[in-house]
């Protein structure tokens, strides 16, 4: 069962799936008039916090809890793992990753906004299922089968991937940070206290869970990039060839770090991308479905604020990272050599580990918080993407039962989950970005052109007047 699952695992995050989220990533580039030219003024926007505008939560609100689910050990573990495989060149491909990936982010969650939907509580409801549904839908109100099948297969994939990706894995990451550097706490002891600081969060809803990461996404962010700059100030003397051997990698074979880790175009180009790709979320559908919760006066307002989450995700902490680990197997190359040694699943951590060590007393403890506040907050946004799938396809009445099954999950992942769950949740990631990127292209003329009114023509302070229906029960 686990070799079936891996293969399968490895055929849908294969080349095909990444030359899809990449090329849709340049195409919607071009097709915003290279939206990301507007990300200063996006940054600006993103602390005003939505007055005006219609919604649950602030728009501030919205992106801290996108940053929190987007924002997770694979910041740090993932970028590691992506340099000992394909070279320093893969922090290069991450890096242009993920300035692409900011168009696409922008019109997923303008799409998301614009077809939003109240449930009977009043709550905002939106996310790719709901595109699909209300896009399409004809004149009487029916939806194509195969509209539906979109919406159906999104919201379906997107609670298998929130269980395993969000709940299981991310648990597990802090048992396996907190025992291994205090080998007294029994695992169960993890176990209980995540179940504890997550329930006491998720059952709050939506704007429990932005209240919290309003707060802990910048504390937690601001306080590994401090460390990450930490570091690169003590390796400033290889800086510039740090930067020289990244770029160089990226573009031609290089043996690096004494010959401990070899590169090619090839490589680099399929690890950095992949790494960037799913670092930042962009094309997978999940942060337009906290963001369609936002106040905001139009959907291209929060569609800008949006966008920069994939800038801080990748464009600035996966970058840093890379040039943190880079730059310190430069100066200690027998680092790679060691861990390369003794190849396991927690590679990329031993890599990380060893480079935050060189900070006297207290590198080591700023990392092990770091990866548990991400992990923990990466909890916290995935639980809400699950919540509004779940509440797609069952209605309110699943919600609570979904929650209790998360919580659940959160549990056994941290005193140990098989990797079934693992390989089946990383399955069910990539699965669920197909519905989403193929109606994102479908909707992305119209975007454009309203695109053009509303930014472009310097309309964004004019309130669209759509209405938000109400929806009651499933909605397929």
């Amino acid at each position: 069962m686990i070799e079936l699952l891996t293969t399968i695992d490895s055929i849908v995050w294969g080349p095909a799936m990444i030359a899809l989220l990449l090329g849709t990533h340049i195409y919607l580039t071009f097709r915003t008039g290279f939206i990301q030219r507007k990300l200063p003024q996006a940054i600006r926007m993103s602390v005003k916090g939505g007055e005006g505008g219609k919604g649950d939560i602030s728009s501030f609100g919205a992106l801290a809890t996108a940053l929190a689910a987007t924002i997770g050990t694979g910041s740090i573990v993932g970028v590691a793992t992506a340099i000992l495989a394909g070279g320093p060149g893969a922090v290069f491909w991450m890096w242009i990753a993920g300035i692409f990936g900011i168009a696409t982010k922008y019109v997923e969650t303008y799409a998301a906004v614009k077809y939003r939907v109240r449930d009977k509580s009043g709550q905002m409801l939106g996310g790719a299922m709901f595109v699909w549904k209300r896009a399409f839908a004809k004149r009487d109100g029916t939806v194509p089968w195969w509209a539906t099948l979109g919406a159906v297969a999104f919201a379906a994939f997107a609670v298998v991937a929130t269980v395993g990706t969000g709940s299981a894995v991310q648990a597990a990451a802090i048992s396996g940070i907190v025992t291994s550097s205090i080998p007294a706490i029994p695992a169960w002891v993890v176990a209980l206290v995540i179940v504890v600081a997550v329930a006491a969060v998720i059952f709050g809803g939506v704007r429990s869970i932005a209240r919290v990461c309003e707060w802990l996404v910048p504390i937690m962010a601001g306080a590994y990039a401090l460390g990450c700059i930490v570091i690169i100030c003590l390796n400033g003397a290889v800086l510039g060839d740090t930067l020289g051997l990244i770029i160089e990698c990226a573009f031609t074979p290089h043996a690096a770090f004494g010959g401990a880790v070899g590169s090619g175009l090839m490589m680099a180009l399929q690890y950095g991308c992949a790494r960037g790709l799913f670092s930042n979320e962009s094309g997978l559908g999940t942060a337009p479905i906290v963001a369609a919760a936002a106040k905001t006066k139009n959907p291209a307002e929060q569609a800008l604020v949006s966008m920069t989450g994939a800038f801080w995700s990748t464009v600035v902490i996966c970058a840093l990272t890379g040039i943190v680990l880079v730059s310190t197997m430069i100066v200690e190359p027998q680092i790679g050599a060691d861990i390369l040694a003794n190849p396991s699943v927690y590679t990329g951590a031993a890599l990380a580990s060893a480079a935050f060590a060189d900070i006297p007393y207290v590198g080591t403890p700023v990392l092990v918080l770091g990866m548990c506040s991400f992990a923990y907050s990466t909890i916290l946004g995935w639980s809400y993407y699950g919540n509004r799938c779940v509440a797609y396809l069952f209605g309110p009445k699943g919600i609570k039962p979904y929650q209790v099954i998360y919580v659940a999950v959160a549990f056994f992942g941290a005193i140990g989950v098989g990797d079934v769950v693992w390989t089946i949740s990383d399955i069910g990631n990539a699965l669920m970005a197909i519905p989403n990127i193929i109606v994102v292209l479908l909707l992305s003329g119209m975007i454009a052109k309203e695109t053009k009114h509303f930014v472009y023509d310097d309309h964004l302070d004019e309130v669209a007047d759509e209405p938000v229906p109400v929806v009651k029960g499933p909605q397929f």
